[in-house]
């Protein structure tokens, strides 16, 4: 297992990193501004939930396609089509609103469409991470992956705050520079990210997308590994939503409900710091477990105390192992996947994903209106114990080894 430090030597993977961590960070900033502007010209709050709801479709409904086209084509001139067009879309905003011509539904459009264009750069990018990166460096990567995520939430908010109290169309010029840098950046990659060359006539997209479909279908692991993901994300935000809602419900003032969301963003700052370390450490299917319980013994004293204080120490806790488990499995997803399959399979995994999630503040509103606060919790711990008997009764998940023998698995390149 590589360090930090010397995977920081690899050219390739430094340019796609500090790229789309300057891209991440200039998009969760207009993603916090969107709905803040959209509110101050029409004064609706489901219009300002719109513009996010928007960018999460445009993201899922690109998803699948795109993975086809992840698998087909160059993968550095589909994240370059991605980056450029994230470049000409809020630069639009910015001219508008300079120009004081800003409207909502050239908003919501570009909400949509930079929703797609994310939807597109992300299986081309995991396919580009695997090409420049060795297996034995993948739980490195991706955890450094982890990092830029947290980063970019923890900084989002705050930075958009301020550029947008200096000037309403401050943040959009801003993103549209951070993804100018990214097109930049990527045009340095020297790695050929060519896809993978097909034997025999091309066949159509609906067909090539079925392959990566039968591909998760016909494999224990990929099977249980896509329907926990999905299952888990909805409990894991569901809990999220039903502990800030509390929160809220008992009075306590903004910034002490703010800095549990901080103190969550820097616990998974550090977890993904020492991911790697754990990763090397433990066998990856049983970390793999040890995170799908990981957040259990944390619900209980949610349930009795609703102090930001408790709620904090909580999620935090939560948020230190989930970095691990997260990079560990996905990166040996990554290296049993046949590299011709490597972007429908992504995509497809996320796709399933991300669809749960629109679910999550929906469970919690039902949860927190029908049974109360401590009975939302509780109810939620008892299904994230129900949704961690997937991996744990899974033999495809408990067999998979430490890193180190990955090799005899993983499909040659």
């Amino acid at each position: 297992m590589t360090s930090y430090r010397s995977l920081a030597r690899n050219h390739d993977f430094t340019v796609l990193w500090i790229g789309q961590t300057i891209s991440e960070l200039g998009s969760r900033v207009s993603m916090f501004v969107f709905p803040l502007i959209t509110y101050a010209m029409t004064g609706s709050a489901l219009l300002a939930a719109l513009a996010e709801a928007v960018h999460l479709l445009g993201l899922a409904g690109t998803l699948l396609p795109a993975g086809v086209l992840a698998d087909r084509f160059d993968r550095r001139r589909i994240m370059r089509v991605a980056s450029g067009s994230g470049v000409l879309l809020y630069a639009s905003l910015a001219v508008a609103g300079i120009a004081d011509a800003l409207t909502v539904p050239h908003l919501m459009v570009v909400a949509l469409l930079t929703g797609a264009g994310a939807g597109l750069f992300a299986p081309a990018e995991i396919s580009a991470v695997r090409t420049v990166v060795p297996t034995d460096d993948l739980p490195t990567a991706l955890s450094q992956n982890q990092a830029r995520l947290h980063v970019a939430g923890l900084l989002g908010a705050p930075v958009g705050g301020i550029l947008y109290a200096a000037a309403r169309w401050l943040p959009f010029a801003a993103d549209a520079i951070s993804f100018a840098v990214s097109w930049l950046l990527l045009g340095r990659v020297r790695a050929d990210l060519a896809a993978p060359s097909v034997e025999g006539p091309r066949r159509r997209p609906r067909q090539d997308l079925a392959e990566g479909i039968r591909f998760i279908a016909s494999r224990p692991f990929f099977r249980v590994l896509t329907v926990w993901g999905a299952l888990t994300n909805l409990a894991i935000n569901a809990l999220f939503f039903v502990a800030v809602l509390r929160l809220i419900e008992g009075g306590f003032d903004p910034l002490h409900i703010g800095l549990v969301e901080t103190a969550a963003g820097l616990a998974g700052i550090v977890g993904a710091v020492v991911a790697p370390w754990i990763i090397d450490r433990m066998a990856t299917g049983w970390l793999t477990i040890a995170i799908a319980w990981s957040f259990l013994p944390l619900v209980v004293p949610m349930i009795f105390w609703n102090t930001p204080a408790v709620v904090a120490a909580a999620l935090s806790l939560g948020m230190l192992l989930n970095p691990a488990g997260n990079a560990g499995i996905s990166s040996y997803r990554i290296a049993i996947t046949p590299p011709a399959l490597l972007g429908r399979v992504q995509s497809t995994s996320q796709f399933v994903s991300m669809s749960a999630m629109p679910l999550a503040p929906v469970l919690a509103g039902a949860l927190l209106t029908g049974v109360g606060g401590g009975a939302a919790i509780a109810a939620l711990g008892v299904f994230t114990a129900l949704v961690a008997l997937i991996p744990t009764l899974s033999l495809s998940v408990r067999s998979v080894p430490r890193p180190a023998a990955w090799e005899r698995y993983a499909v040659a390149a």
